[in-house]
């Protein structure tokens, strides 16, 4: 269930109950009139099933409410409440297969912008991948791959694509294109200083490898783990189970082959660093595409009339 807490013009009040009350899976409706002062107005608030919630939003916006009102949405972790199981009970389709669309490009946009903590994360994530592909280390190259924060521009861009926001686009393409610009020029520096400390040596790099010489091979698995988690991704942030994320961060080389290309880099192996910067672009391509065919059949599925 949601929670709708809405702050709405006087003269409109009557108009947003009623559309609530229209709504199929909304309870708990409760009006206080003159209760909000900035800006001034009545407060109205409701409970609504999930799968019901992106309509009512919708046509809340379409009253120009998010103009001249508020409009605020809270999950509900816990209703012990008969009219709330009712709700959930006649509204159509199930709750965790419900996208909210104003929610998921909310949140997209916030997790794409390009700030310090951002290039800052991305960046830890590049040097602690780079000390594990020297060492040829397993755990670090997983450490490495949960830190990383690049998940956020790349679904921003496929819903950048679905919604039609190319300003969400932009935002989400800079963020990315910066931060592991910003992230493989700080691992170069750093690569050169832990050779010059003879933490890193060329011969680490040239030797096999074989816990990690999948950074800079890339093959037709590349595609197919990228899709995969492109599409687990996408699931895991339009839906009510997000657990999946920390997984799919850990299951797709963008950080480690971004720090492999630029260890190559310092060291000049021009052979690496083409091939991690192939294994980098064809992830990110890849994952782009799968999120952003996610969402379409998504938003064609939920179209669809539902029992």
């Amino acid at each position: 269930m949601l929670h709708l807490r809405l702050i709405t013009p006087s003269e409109k009040t009557d108009e947003v109950v009623r559309l609530i009350e229209g709504t199929v899976g909304t309870t708990h409706l409760v009006v206080m009139t003159g209760a909000a002062r900035d800006p001034a107005g009545d407060v109205v608030m409701c409970d609504v099933a999930r799968e019901a919630g992106d309509e009512l939003i919708g046509a809340l916006r379409a009253l120009d409410l998010d103009e001249t009102g508020s409009i605020a949405v809270e999950n509900i972790d816990l209703s012990l409440s008969k009219r709330a199981d009712r709700a959930e009970k006649d509204a159509p389709g199930e709750g965790a297969d419900a996208v909210l669309w104003e929610h998921l490009t909310d949140a997209t946009h916030e997790e794409s912008t390009l700030s310090v903590t951002y290039v800052a994360f991305l960046t830890i994530a590049t040097m602690l991948a780079a000390c594990g592909v020297v060492l040829d280390n397993a755990v670090l190259i997983v450490g490495a791959m949960a830190v990383g924060p690049e998940f956020g521009p790349l679904a921003g861009i496929s819903t950048s694509i679905v919604q039609r926001h190319p300003r969400l686009a932009l935002r989400s393409l800079i963020a990315l294109l910066v931060g592991f610009a910003v992230a493989m020029a700080a691992t170069v520096v750093f690569s050169l200083f832990m050779d010059a400390l003879d933490l890193f040596s060329q011969e680490q790099l040239a030797a096999e490898r074989p816990n990690t010489a999948f950074v800079y091979a890339p093959d037709a698995f590349s595609v197919v783990v990228a899709v995969l988690a492109g599409i687990a991704g996408t699931l895991s942030l339009t839906s009510a189970k997000s657990g999946a994320l920390v997984g799919v961060a850990i299951s797709v080389t963008t950080v480690p082959a971004a720090a492999n290309a630029a260890v190559a880099l310092s060291y000049g192996d021009t052979a690496q660093t083409i091939g991690s910067t192939n294994q980098l672009l064809l992830n990110l391509l890849s994952i782009v595409a799968a999120g952003t065919l996610t969402l379409l059949f998504q938003k064609w599925l939920w179209s669809k009339p539902r029992p």
